[in-house]
């Protein structure tokens, strides 16, 4: 910090000021002393008749001698009254600005010197305000910050309204980076005399932003890096694909074939054991095949791009119902669905996802004769759920908790055949679309499957 300036005043020659009081108070003096030698003089020259003229007259000059007197003193007392008022204003003010965290200061226009400080500013500058009066920022900070300042201040003069600034300063607590609101101060002209400004400590939040930044720009990159990983491992995913769909299929074909050979060829040559054994070969192919299948499905359902668009669900499901009804024709099933089940999203993910539900509920229901499965929307501690419902077997709601998870089963293959994948594929469908699924039952009383495919609120379709 520099040193203060020494400043040189020419002394000037001494005149006399009279104040109006004290020339109030000379006035009722004279007046006073007047009127006392009026009425001596009147006595001795003009007799007793002329005395009492001179007598009134010189009452007269003493009352308004008196009259004068008083007006001095009210002067006095509305100025003292003045003057505590100021101080007391001035202090009001001082307390105000010396209580706040903000640094506080005001500065001439013309030559740049202080004028006033708080206490926040003279501990983060270490300069009392009784020394930095008269002083500039040249005298205070560094050239290059003063020069700053300075331009910041004859700018907001010239542009006559508040302006606000980022300002950084060395001070008793380091650098520090500020946001300083500063506004010209006017005189009874409408020039700007002075510039005020608060100048609030921001340093504490530009290092936050600084690490958010930082930590941005890392997880920027990690995010980059994991795409990238995920990219391999779709491309591992695709392969695997592809080996499924054609390596080990081909196996299958074979085993299949060669069975199917054996029943026809030799058919007068194996007994009813053998040919049971071939039979349960080829149910396992087949059910290997539905594995393969499925498997397959769930890869897709999670790496298949989603193309959302209006899709009628009613019409989807009465698709697929029937597809069922022609594939076991000796049943009797009642379809419940309201006509204008719309919803957004994939065509084609949708109907894996209904085709699983509804396949669920088309076999669960198989020991029913009165078979229901009924397909709608409805309202959940206030969001929007389609669901599938059947009056089937049911299951324990205790086991609920894995029944999303691949290769899960809650009947054995000897009750009702399945893979354990379909729910597996559901769920992963309904996430893709940022949605939830959940699911109802009862022994013996059927279940509900409940899912939505946003996060919707009610009244919305």
């Amino acid at each position: 910090m520099s040193a203060t300036p020494t400043v040189s005043v020419r002394p000037r020659s001494p005149q006399r000021v009279t104040s109006p009081v004290t020339l109030g108070r000379a006035l009722a003096a004279v007046v006073g002393a007047g009127s006392s030698l009026g009425w001596l003089l009147a006595s001795r020259r003009a007799g007793r008749a002329a005395g009492a003229v001179a007598g009134v007259q010189v009452a007269l000059l003493g009352g308004v001698g008196l009259y004068a007197m008083t007006l001095v003193r009210r002067a006095e007392q509305a100025r003292e009254h003045a003057l505590d008022e100021a101080a007391a204003s001035h202090n009001q003010l001082q307390k105000l600005i010396d209580n706040t965290e903000s640094n506080i200061y005001m500065k001439r226009v013309d030559n740049g010197q202080y004028l006033l400080v708080n206490r926040e500013w003279e501990r983060l500058f270490g300069v009392s305000r009784e020394r930095v009066v008269n002083l500039t920022d040249h005298d205070v900070f560094p050239h290059d910050l003063a020069d700053q300042l300075r331009a910041n201040d004859l700018r907001v003069a010239a542009e006559g309204k508040s302006v606000q600034y980022e300002e950084t300063a060395e001070s008793a607590d380091g650098e520090r980076t500020y946001i300083s609101v500063k506004f010209p101060v006017l005189d009874s002209t409408g020039r700007p005399y002075a510039v005020c400004g608060i100048s609030t400590d921001i340093t504490e939040r530009k290092r936050a932003e600084d690490e958010i930044r930082h930590l941005n720009a890392n997880l920027e990159m990690r995010v980059r890096q994991r795409t990238s990983e995920l990219e391999a491992s779709n491309k591992e995913l695709d392969a695997f694909a592809y080996s499924v769909s054609h390596d080990l299929r081909a196996p299958l074909r074979s085993l299949h074939g060669f069975s199917d050979a054996l029943l026809e060829d030799y058919d007068d040559v194996l007994d009813d054991v053998g040919k049971d054994y071939l039979h349960r070969l080829q149910r396992n192919v087949g059910r290997m095949g539905r594995m393969i299948d499925d498997l397959l499905n769930l890869s897709r359902a999670t790496r298949a791009d989603l193309e959302r668009r209006g899709v009628d669900l009613t019409a989807m499901i009465q698709e697929i119902v029937a597809d069922m009804r022609t594939t076991d024709p000796d049943r009797d099933v009642t379809l419940i669905v309201p006509d204008g089940l719309t919803a957004e999203g994939d065509p084609h993910l949708l109907r894996i996802a209904l085709h699983n539900l509804l396949a669920n509920a088309w076999k669960f229901t198989g020991k029913r004769p009165d078979a229901v499965i009924e397909a709608g929307r409805t309202v959940l501690s206030g969001e929007t759920f389609f669901f599938v419902r059947d009056n089937g077997v049911g299951f324990d709601m205790s086991y609920a908790g894995k029944l999303f998870d691949a290769f899960q089963r809650l009947h054995t293959t000897s009750e009702f055949e399945g893979t354990g994948i379909g729910l597996a594929i559901v769920a992963r469908i309904v996430r893709r679309h940022g949605g939830h699924i959940r699911a109802e039952a009862e022994v013996d009383r059927g279940a509900t499957f409940y899912f939505n495919l946003t996060n919707t609120v009610k009244g919305t379709p």
